[in-house]
């Protein structure tokens, strides 16, 4: 059983926590970072570093530097603001998966500064075995490997793909993609043409997928409940976003690694623009929903390669940003926050803007079957074959 858990019982603070744990995928900070990192990432994988330099050219082209580390940065202190404009005594420490600041060390400070129950906020909004499980492993093994199991409690907040916090970013950025791309089609003499969304989000295996529950998720979307949770967002979206009325959308895919022979998630977005193409579109609104900041997959992904397609096929074009550190977003996550302080009410169902009873359904989608949804600490069978590309930092 994991020892990261999900009661609320009241701690130190008298909030129920003493602390709030930032827990994000990490990234290099400088050329000589970026093949370490990259074996972080696929630890256990046998993957030789020629391999890894091939997914390191993405970096390369940055410097060496992955943009995750200064955006988690940045909604760390976005967050402190909005903690301490409310008057709570919780300071915030950030954790990494992958690189510096690592989760063990984290924990091990964490303690020494005397905390003992400590709320964990993941920068992933959905539920899945990378996006939830695997940081509920880590956790495990970082409390293992300082000692401290029994000694520090860490509680992870359940998914929140489906809060206003998440979605109304996305509304505003929506809107203005729609505006964007209908002004590009206007200055190309092609006013009455309409664009068309696209919703995109990592790709994952697709055994991994079809292996997923819950369900009633299932049988709700006709498809497995990671592809659920995030045709559930964009439906919303659509619905929602009074520019976005008798426009089409479709829900895509980017990022897929592994052997050529194993089966993934698609259409690729880019696979998915060539034929959009074809069949007489002439403008995309993409909309990364799979992801909370513009880290090192979408500039790659979508600003360079999606975009470069586009500009081929001689499409409008428009990439809506990330919540990142958005107002709402940083509002609403402390709205969450404040939700599971002891003695809180369950939120009202004003703060759940996608519709669906989804509940905390981290380990169903993402663990072994047999594990409840408090225990996630099992790896899945294929767990290496579903877990993100060399690199990715969505999870």
């Amino acid at each position: 059983m994991s020892r990261v858990s999900e009661e609320t019982t009241a701690g130190a603070s008298g909030l129920g926590y003493d602390a709030i744990l930032l827990a994000s995928f990490g990234g290099p900070e400088g050329q000589d970072d970026v093949i370490p990192f990259l074996r972080n990432v696929t630890a256990g994988r046998g993957i030789p570093d020629e391999r890894l330099e091939e997914v390191a050219t993405h970096y390369r082209a940055n410097g060496g530097v992955s943009p995750i580390n200064e955006q988690n940065r940045d909604l760390l202190a976005a967050l402190e603001g909005e903690i301490a404009g409310r008057d709570w005594h919780l300071p915030l420490y950030w954790g990494n998966r992958n690189w510096d600041p690592y989760l063990p060390e984290t924990l091990q400070q964490m303690h020494d500064d005397g905390h003992r129950r400590v709320l964990m906020l993941v920068t992933s909004a959905y539920a899945g075995y990378s996006s939830c499980c695997q940081y509920r492993e880590d956790i495990d093994r970082g409390l293992e490997k300082t000692g401290l199991t029994g000694s520090l409690e860490i509680v992870k907040i359940p998914q929140f793909f489906h809060d206003r916090a998440f979605i109304a970013p996305f509304q505003e950025a929506l809107a203005t993609g729609i505006r964007d791309v209908r002004a590009q089609l206007a200055a190309k003499g092609e006013p009455d043409a309409q664009p068309k969304i696209v919703f995109v989000t990592h790709s994952i295996p697709t055994a991994i997928a079809e292996a997923q529950g819950p369900d009633h998720v299932k049988e709700e979307y006709g498809t497995d409940a990671y592809s659920a949770q995030h045709e559930a967002v964009a439906r919303t979206l659509m619905r929602t976003v009074p520019e976005a009325a008798g426009l089409e959308h479709t829900l895509v895919f980017q990022s897929r690694s592994g052997a050529p022979s194993t089966p993934w998630l698609e259409p690729d977005i880019n696979d998915a623009i060539e034929e959009y193409a074809a069949a007489g579109t002439r403008a995309v609104v993409v909309m990364p929903i799979g992801f909370v900041s513009d880290h090192m997959e979408v500039k790659w992904d979508l600003d360079t390669e999606a975009r470069d397609t586009a500009a081929e096929l001689d499409l409008a074009f428009h990439r809506a940003p990330t919540p990142g550190t958005h107002a709402a977003f940083v509002s609403g996550l402390v709205d969450i926050v404040a939700g599971q302080f002891a003695g809180a009410r369950s939120p009202e169902q004003g703060t759940q803007e996608v519709p669906g009873k989804w509940g905390d359904i981290c380990c169903v989608t993402g663990c072994r079957p047999r594990l409840t949804a408090r225990s996630g600490s099992g790896r899945p069978a294929g767990a290496d074959a579903g877990s993100p590309a060399p690199g990715s930092e969505s999870r």
